[in-house]
């Protein structure tokens, strides 16, 4: 009979490797809502600033506004300013800071986008569009309708679902083309401003054209009478000549004034009666359309409905753009032995073990008594069972370096005690001599000498060599 074994090394198991096919997958960092938007936008400062794809045009607006003012400041003011007065360049100051103001923070800002519905959601909303549908009634006839209708003071409101947002949009709301959302109390989508106006920018937008209705007719206005001061003392063609920026400046507030004074007096009838653009385009609510057509939203008066538009509290925006994303589907994670672990995290993943037969039983704190016919591993490993392939470990790292310490009993010491039924520890049939019958019965399998050394060797073995792996 061979000397019993009394200690075996086998070599550290580290689960830092060099080699890149072994090393473990790194943590993803989180990334925020707007890097993973569906729709069609632009965003930065982390999320802060929202515009649409095509700001071509917005940067138009942006260089006619400064280039204009800043000729204004240039060579108009400082001679208005002394023949006048210097509040002039005081007003156009105020003005100006005024409209940039209010064209960035209708460009940058939400407009009121509505959140897609996700798979769950979208797949209820199927659901209950199929029970309402009749389409489990087995006549084979689907109805098309995908419409609701709610009554809003007294007035059918119709909400129709967008195929693309999986959602029925709420009253007011419509699906721009141009940035693929949909945008609650949906008014247009403005090219000059570089995004959609809706329910969050509509005020600014309103103060942003009527301040720089404001603007322009006010360069206009004192453009022409610096030209006209000046041709009082030189002549007109050379005023011309002394100021030739005054002649760049009046022609584009001359033609560019007109529309946007237009534009300014159509949306304070639209404030007044309670309408966005949509609507009014569409004829929502016109008369024509039947005598008891009328606008649901209006509250009958010109000044109530111009302070529910301009002095009502601001919403929250809905999409929470800076959010961080929590995944709710289980990552996969690479250990270093190959074997991918679903849903764990990284210590738990590098502390997978290179041996799918050790498994933990018990923490390293809790001592477990001792069975005959169990090996153990000295702590912090866990415990082999003989005949029981077990799963990877999920517990405590594995040990720089652990001593195999000899255990098994020999025969007198295993007197007295009872060793696990077939039935709570089954064991693989070369452990059990030929025609010995599995029962039920608290029969004692008792193994001699000779057997336990060769299980004992075997076991060591495979350790070793499962360790050089």
């Amino acid at each position: 009979m061979p000397p019993p074994m009394k200690q075996c090394e086998y070599s550290q198991i580290t689960t830092q490797s060099s080699s890149p096919m072994e090393s473990p997958k790194k943590k993803k960092i989180p990334r925020k809502k707007w890097e993973v938007f569906p729709g069609r936008n632009k965003f930065h400062c982390d999320g802060r600033i929202m515009m649409a794809r095509q700001t071509g045009v917005f940067y138009l607006t942006l260089v006619l506004i400064v280039v204009t003012s800043g000729l204004f400041f240039a060579f108009d003011c400082p001679f208005l300013a002394v023949t006048i007065t210097p509040v002039i360049p005081a007003i156009a100051g105020i003005l100006f800071f005024f409209v940039m103001g209010t064209l960035l923070r209708t460009s940058f800002s939400d407009p009121g986008v509505l959140p897609r519905a996700t798979q769950d959601e979208a797949a209820d909303l199927e659901r209950q569009i199929d029970i309402a549908n009749g389409s489990g009634s087995g006549g084979g006839y689907r109805p098309p309708p995908r419409t609701k209708e709610v009554i809003i003071n007294g007035q059918t409101v119709k909400l129709k679902y967008c195929f693309t947002c999986k959602i029925f949009r709420p009253p007011r709301a419509s699906h721009c083309s141009l940035c693929d959302n949909c945008v609650e109390r949906f008014d247009h989508h403005c090219p000059w401003v570089g995004n959609c106006v809706g329910k969050r920018n509509y005020r600014f937008f309103y103060m942003f054209i009527l301040s720089l209705s404001f603007l322009t007719v006010f360069i206009f206005a004192f453009v022409i009478t610096h030209v006209i001061l000046r041709s009082q003392k030189t002549g007109f063609l050379n005023a011309l000549k002394d100021s030739p920026a005054s002649v760049l400046e009046a022609v584009v507030c001359f033609f560019s004034v007109w529309s946007i004074l237009g534009l300014s007096g159509f949306h304070t009838y639209l404030i007044s009666s309670n309408q966005t653009t949509n609507e009014d385009i569409k004829g929502s609510w016109s008369n024509k359309r039947s005598k008891d057509n009328y606008n649901p939203y209006s509250y009958g008066n010109i000044f109530t409905n111009c302070c529910a538009a301009l002095c009502g509290p601001l919403p929250p925006s809905l999409i929470d753009r800076r959010g961080v994303i929590q995944s709710d589907t289980p990552q996969s994670v690479a250990a270093p032995n190959g074997i991918t672990t679903y849903g764990a995290t990284q210590s738990q993943s590098n502390m997978a073990a290179a041996t799918p037969l050790l498994q933990s039983e018990s923490s390293p704190t809790n001592e477990e008594p001792h069975l005959p016919g169990k090996m153990t591993i000295s702590s912090p490993c866990a415990t082999l069972t003989l005949g029981q392939p077990t799963p990877p470990p999920s517990t405590a790292n594995l040990a720089t370096e652990t001593i195999l310490t000899d255990t098994m009993p020999l025969k007198e010491a295993c007197e007295g005690h009872h060793f696990l039924t077939p039935e709570e520890a089954p064991s693989p049939p070369g452990m059990l001599t030929p025609g010995t019958p599995l029962n039920h019965s608290h029969t004692m399998h008792v193994l001699n000498a000779v057997t336990q050394d060769s299980m004992h060797e075997d076991s060591v073995r495979g350790l070793v060599k499962l360790s050089s792996v």
